[in-house]
């Protein structure tokens, strides 16, 4: 963990530098009193507290560094539908009831975040060109059409593309197949978290940036935030960390594990170029072990994504191997520039389901998006809101659960590395 006083600076990255300005800083000097007291400035601590204020709850943040910080500034922008697991298996694990609302709330997520920037006017170049999943192999080729089966019987339009769709869709014919869910999108997510952050401080929260909670205690029916320059004492607390979890609540941080994910990006492509590629503007990702995802953004300039480094890099000899792939997929960019180049954490659950902990009286936790977590952790904080507001535990939709730290989590890059190198085997195999 920092030091209670140190703030770690934005990486630099393309939303660092198109971004939209952030809203004025505060740092917490003194002590305060409120209701409502969140833990981290990302997607799910800023809609947690803009809905709270919403419902005239008062909410204080508190952000080791900044607003849109962590995953939230640095993800590939994707606003992607559904949980990982597909309707069918949620409501065969958790019940029709409590399993579809799950698959509600998965499904209607990017509608939160489209409407939200709408309702506030945030400025983050959002854009609903749907999601593809492409196939990566024999086995994600049967998941892709019985994804779309169980989508389709339930009302929902999402269509299968075989080799020529995925190609007018995507602009190669390296897919035998995927699909597109119009619900989905994308964004520029550091200007989404600012505009998240400034309609919640126009609603009436207070954000301190720069501000790390160092201790968490709890007496005589409240709780008390220790941070470096004041204590914040509330009835509640939502802890909204993600995939930058420290130890201020045991074993919260290894509940998770930290993937990294990589982007880079290239400077704008012709408009020629930019049409040729992903003419309707939709985003991609691959079912697959490598896995990789991409978009064009609104500037024409290609962001393609992947796995990673385990360790912060900017530094373009740590993507070669991501920018490699794009120029195969895309022939026509070999020779254009690829300007920026950042990576981040995500967190990464056991059961790729994210997960909602309350394990004092007053206490809620929220997150685990496995890599989805523009709509999830924004559809997650007005759930959590919701539940800080007063709501009873039966009507979140997802299940309450214990922390479970992993065994030998100390080890998780290790884990990662050998975990990629087995699922790859498998998927050259066909099996």
């Amino acid at each position: 963990m920092l030091s209670g006083t140190e703030r770690r600076p934005l990486p630099r990255s393309l939303y660092a530098d198109t971004a939209r300005s952030a809203p004025a800083e505060a740092v917490l000097n003194g002590d305060l009193t409120t209701e409502v007291v969140i833990v981290g400035g990302g997607f799910t601590g800023l809609s947690t507290a803009l809905h709270l204020a919403e419902a005239g709850v008062s909410a204080v943040v508190l952000e080791a560094n900044e607003p849109g910080w962590g995953a939230s500034g640095r993800n590939g922008g994707q606003v992607n539908p559904g949980l990982k697991w597909t309707p069918d298996q949620l409501e065969a694990a958790f019940g029709s009831e409590l399993g579809g609302r799950m698959v509600r709330m998965g499904g209607e997520a990017p509608d939160l975040v489209f409407d939200l920037i709408a309702r506030h006017g945030i400025a983050c170049e959002p854009v609903r060109g749907g999601t593809i999943r492409a196939a990566g192999g024999r086995k994600s080729e049967a998941g892709i059409r019985d994804f779309q089966a169980q989508w389709q019987s339930r009302g929902v339009d999402i269509t299968l593309l075989d080799r020529a769709g995925m190609e007018s869709e995507v602009g190669t014919d390296a897919y035998a197949l995927g699909c597109i869910d119009r619900r989905g999108g994308n964004l520029n997510p550091l200007g989404y978290a600012r505009g998240l952050a400034e309609a919640a401080l126009k609603a009436g929260v207070q954000i301190f940036s720069s501000t790390r909670a160092l201790k968490l205690t709890r007496s005589n029916g409240r709780w008390q935030v220790v941070t470096p320059r004041g204590t914040v004492t509330a009835t509640r607390v939502v802890l909204a960390t993600n995939g930058y979890s420290d130890d201020l609540w045991p074993g919260l941080r290894r509940s998770i594990v930290p993937v990294y994910s990589s982007i880079a990006a290239t400077a704008q492509l012709s408009p020629n170029l930019a049409a040729s590629i992903m003419p309707n503007r939709p985003s991609l990702y691959e079912m697959s072990a490598t896995y990789a995802y991409y978009r064009i953004d609104a500037h024409n300039r290609l962001l393609m994504g992947g796995r990673s480094v385990m360790r912060d890099s900017g530094n373009f000899s740590d993507y070669r191997t991501l920018i490699a792939y794009a120029e195969k997929l895309f022939p026509a960019i070999e020779g254009i520039e690829w300007t920026h180049c950042w990576n981040g954490q995500v967190a990464i659950t056991p059961d790729s389901l994210p997960h909602v902990h309350e394990p004092a009286d007053g206490l809620h936790i929220g997150l685990g998006y496995n890599g989805r977590g523009v709509a999830m952790a924004t559809a997650i904080g007005r759930m959590l809101a919701r539940r800080a507001a007063g709501g009873s535990a039966e009507e979140l939709d997802l299940p309450v659960t214990r922390i479970s730290p992993m065994f030998g989590h100390f080890a998780w890059p290790l884990a990662v590395k050998a975990r990629l190198v087995w699922e790859t085997f498998r998927e050259r195999a066909g099996v």
